[in-house]
């Protein structure tokens, strides 16, 4: 059964990550959602302090459905943020509208890692959503055309996932530096918004290792593959 190999416990270390991931940020956010910051700030109005103070008064704040939906939309230059984050003075919201604050600042600084990203999201989306099907019409077929093409797909998803990891940490790091400096967090806040950013993080490691393993699990159900068809 291709589909539930042996291979398949490759994955097993990245599940167990991934649902770590989830569960501690969860955790965080439920946590410092019930801990309002002192000033009294919404997630939208710390964006907008943020933005203004690097620039970025043309950037718009947009409210979007869902929780922790939040994100800076490069193309229309607008930072949307969920209901839970514009509206929510707590510790949480603002950590929250502060990362995404971070990506706008990265995007307007021109943040190379940022930039390569961005541009790298279509065919990340492309080849993620193509590669299996290819791969295993390939293993099926026996064609080795489909198997190296499946692969080189979803070496191209690896590598955004890499990708993100730096950019993500180093919009959490910005996000910090800048609720400190502007003052809109005391030093004992920053605390908690760096620990809902930090548990935030987690996810995008657990995302980049369940890549790298799928890859891995690829590359060795191609070998397996090639070696039955030498023998």
């Amino acid at each position: 059964m291709l589909f539930f190999d042996s291979t398949m416990v490759l994955l097993i270390p990245a599940i167990i990550l991934a649902l770590y991931a989830q569960a501690k940020v969860r955790g965080a956010y439920a946590q410092f959602s019930r801990v309002k910051s002192r000033r009294g700030y919404t997630g939208a109005r710390v964006a907008r302090e943020l933005l203004d103070a690097h620039g970025l008064s043309h950037v718009d704040i947009e409210p979007i459905p869902g929780t922790l939906t939040d994100h800076y939309d490069p193309r229309a230059r607008v930072l949307r943020l969920s209901q839970g984050v514009y509206r929510s003075d707590s510790l949480a919201a603002v950590g929250v509208a502060a990362h995404e604050a971070g990506h706008a600042v990265q995007h307007g600084v021109g943040c190379a890692p940022l930039i390569f990203r961005n541009r790298f999201v279509p065919i990340a989306s492309f080849g993620s959503t193509l590669a299996w099907p290819l791969f295993f019409i390939g293993l099926f077929m026996g064609g080795g055309f489909l198997l190296k093409l499946g692969v080189l797909l979803f070496s191209g998803a690896v590598l955004f996932h890499i990708v993100t990891l730096p950019v993500e940490l180093n919009a959490s790091r910005r996000a910090l530096r800048m609720l400190s400096s502007l003052g809109i967090l005391a030093r004992d806040e920053i605390v908690g918004a760096q620990k809902v950013l930090t548990a935030a993080a987690w996810t995008y490691v657990a995302s980049a290792a369940m890549a790298v393993m799928q890859l891995l699990r690829m590359l060795m159900l191609m070998s397996a593959f090639r070696s039955g068809h030498e023998d």
